[in-house]
């Protein structure tokens, strides 16, 4: 465990994660503990916080502390006066429907945007009784556990994002407002300088330069890689819990095992190009 200020660390597992103790974030932050928050986050990739009863405006005011927060398209803003923060409400679909399934598979968020974002402030509203967990993946450690051949192989190819691969709308209206982007598929983080895993299921279509078969099976290969257990931290969340990830260095995924509703707020960070 260590501390700055009032503010503790206690590590969630051996390679991500960790709870954030000692802060409230009903009040504004002064600069030292903003710095440690973003150390820790340099340091652990995903934060977790409990027993926070914030508001939607102290939510945003939170979040505006680590950059420009986005208007984020996909989800419903909570109102007007706060575009901000966003809801993600899901109902649990009863017996017959599964919660979203766009996010029960290992992902990036938004990795089609020429911008992705840079990280995610996620907080609990109303929760199912059991249920409805979310899971982390490191992006470094997955980076690492390749052979030194396939990383050497990946190293400065390319990979294309495609929003339409989830969307059900019309594809050519997509890519008229999201056109596929080309980011690396190996990513150096823009503040801390280490080599990355920057491919996920949900979006990335194509590894640009492979053949179609060559395609299928390395893509295939690597987003099979980056959910191996051992790089993983797994959240249970309770009312007034807060998750702040880092959308460059991470996956997640939302376990759709739970019927009742389970109402999120979240507040989205705006990123720079890869």
């Amino acid at each position: 465990m260590t501390s700055s200020t009032s503010l503790t660390v206690i590590q969630s597992t051996g390679v991500i994660g960790a709870e954030i103790g000692g802060v409230d974030l009903t009040k504004p932050l002064d600069t030292a503990t903003v710095e440690s928050i973003t150390k820790a986050l340099h340091d652990h990739l995903v934060l977790f916080f409990r027993d926070q009863s914030i508001t939607d405006s102290q939510h945003r005011d939170f979040g505006a502390n680590f950059g420009t927060l986005q208007h984020f398209p996909f989800a419903p803003a909570v109102s007007d006066e706060i575009p901000e923060v966003h809801r993600l409400d899901n109902d649990g679909g009863g017996k017959d429907r599964a919660p979203d399934k766009s996010a029960d598979n290992w992902h990036s968020d938004a990795t089609y945007m020429e911008f992705p974002p840079l990280g995610s402030i996620l907080r609990a509203i109303r929760l199912p009784i059991v249920g409805g967990d979310t899971l982390w993946a490191n992006m470094y450690a997955a980076y690492e556990g390749l052979s030194s051949r396939m990383q050497r192989m990946l190293d400065g190819m390319t990979a294309v994002n495609d929003a339409a691969k989830i969307s059900q709308g019309n594809r050519e209206a997509v890519h008229k407002r999201f056109p596929p982007r080309e980011h690396p598929v190996v990513r150096t983080h823009p503040d801390t300088g280490r080599k990355l895993l920057f491919v996920n299921s949900l979006f990335t279509t194509r590894l640009v330069g492979l053949s179609e078969r060559e395609n299928a099976q390395v893509l295939s290969l690597l987003t099979d890689h980056v959910q191996q257990p051992e790089f993983q931290v797994r959240f249970r969340w309770e009312p007034n819990s807060i998750a702040f990830w880092d959308n460059r260095c991470t996956q997640h995924y939302a376990v759709p095992d739970y019927t009742e509703p389970r109402l999120m707020r979240r507040v989205v960070i705006e990123g720079t190009r890869p």
